[in-house]
């Protein structure tokens, strides 16, 4: 599709990817940057791992909570997804192969990376969600279909976030469940809207595992 995220610049770190054979997927947030959320995944980076980083339109994904009816947030939320999978082809044309991508984000990317590997099941390198979950007014898990075929993912979030219902981080982690995920599911008492080290702890495994695989 061709809508308002299509033509930002892709923003890239870590291995060249040329010469990586493993890639994450970093999607910002709401008011950040494809550039900041480089910054976590230096953090994470291990060797032979490329950094990719859609950018959205003026810096969100689209217009209003996650939490509101699905077409409220067209066609930011379309055009968000599209931008996830042109980096995932991206990856692929430089022949890693989609086992080996990892998709990562925080805040609205976390909503947005779990719709795109809950809407796009198959086998990734790893689906890690930092306070964020399905989008839509009410998430229905018989709608979901198809396998991810075990991939491995970590769901974090507080227990009093402002903008992320803990019950909305408990219906993904059964949807991505559903779908044959190998599912981490953490909640943080008192922890805000945030990531703290024991996520990163956690994930920084996932990219071991995922690079010496």
């Amino acid at each position: 599709m061709d809508g308002p995220h299509q033509g930002q610049q892709l923003a890239t770190g870590g291995t060249p990817l040329d010469e990586a054979d493993a890639a994450m997927v970093l999607v910002h947030g709401r008011g950040a940057t494809a550039s900041s959320i480089l910054q976590m995944g230096r953090q994470l980076h291990r060797d032979g791992l490329a950094l990719l980083a859609p950018q959205a339109d003026r810096n969100a994904w689209y217009p209003n909570s996650f939490l509101q009816p699905v077409e409220s947030n067209e066609p930011g939320r379309s055009s968000g997804l599209q931008a996830i999978e042109d980096a995932v082809q991206k990856a692929n044309d430089a022949g890693i192969p989609t086992e080996r991508v990892l998709i990562l984000g925080f805040s609205q990317g976390a909503c947005l990376g779990t719709e795109f590997v809950a809407r796009n099941p198959r086998r990734y390198g790893g689906c890690v969600a930092f306070s964020g979950g399905l989008i839509g007014e009410t998430v229905d898990p018989d709608e979901f279909e198809g396998s991810l075929e075990g991939t491995p993912a970590f769901v974090g979030c507080s227990d009093v976030d402002p903008h992320i219902p803990e019950e909305r981080v408990h219906i993904t982690t059964e949807v991505l469940e559903k779908l044959e995920a190998d599912v981490e599911e953490r909640i943080y008492e008192g922890m805000g809207h945030g990531v703290n080290d024991d996520e990163i702890e956690y994930v920084d495994g996932m990219v071991a595992n995922l690079v010496d695989a």
